[in-house]
């Protein structure tokens, strides 16, 4: 394939290898459908981390440090690799909240931000160790803070032992 032809299907050679990058990893970090938000979610995360983890992490981190000075570099890594994935876990999120498991007002981008941030942070910073059990206790408490509230009914007494 000559440089001509690959530039009829990528604009550019960022946009080459985040679409590389994307497509080796694509099938392993689908969002599975368990019934639970929380092992949806969980259960990708590790597949995350593991991708992480091996040498396709190293491309991650490349392609994340130039994205830094270089626009197209960062816009091409949004744009095939996180987009397609922040759709899938879109609807993952949309499947806990039909489920009642997530409040129906929960801010879809800041809970994954949330969800994934850390992740990047330890990735890139690295910290601390990415495990699996790190992605239970984030999810745990993540997850957790967006759950339907339950109105507590207090009896009558409880509530005058509070103000005696």
């Amino acid at each position: 394939m000559g440089k001509a032809t690959v530039y009829r299907w990528w604009p550019n050679k960022e946009a080459l290898i985040a679409d590389a990058f994307a497509s080796s990893t694509t099938s392993r970090l689908h969002f599975p459908d368990t019934g639970s938000i929380h092992s949806d979610m969980s259960r990708q995360m590790r597949q995350l981390i593991k991708v992480f983890k091996s040498p396709r992490g190293r491309i991650v981190s490349a392609i994340l440090a130039a994205g830094q000075s270089d626009e197209e570099s960062i816009a091409a890594f949004r744009e095939r690799f996180l987009k397609p994935r922040r759709r899938e876990a879109y609807e993952t999120l949309r499947r806990g909240i039909r489920r009642g498991e997530l409040r129906k007002d929960v801010d879809l981008d800041l809970l994954l931000d949330s969800l994934y941030g850390p992740i990047y942070m330890r990735f890139l910073i690295r910290h601390d160790r990415l495990t699996a059990q790190f992605v239970d206790r984030l999810c745990e408490l993540v997850l957790g803070g967006a759950t339907p509230r339950r109105a507590t009914r207090r009896s009558t007494t409880d509530a005058k032992n509070r103000f005696c």
